[in-house]
């Protein structure tokens, strides 16, 4: 019989695991709470991560990163943008 594989979760899981040290070298809380927030992003894209079934699973974590980085990067343009016509329009 072949080995089963761990899920996408069960890896996820095991990988924040093997960054607590790190986490816990953070100095400040507000740098621990981003660290725990990037793990809180991964988890939106689990389904699409596991469907991609990459070879190297981190490589997931990583796009799951990215997109979402991304994602709220454009959010905040557009809402620049706005303020700046408004503000603009109030001239």
């Amino acid at each position: 019989m072949g080995r089963t594989l761990p899920t996408f979760n069960t890896y996820l899981v095991d990988e924040e695991k093997s960054w607590s040290t790190f986490k816990r070298s953070l100095r400040s809380s507000e740098e621990k709470e981003a660290f725990t927030h990037l793990f809180t992003r991964v988890r939106t894209y689990t389904a699409e991560s596991t469907a991609a079934a990459r070879p190297v699973p981190f490589d997931a974590i990583l796009i799951s990163l990215l997109l979402s980085q991304e994602l709220e990067l454009r959010k905040l343009e557009r809402r620049l943008h706005r303020l700046e016509e408004r503000n603009h329009d109030d001239s």
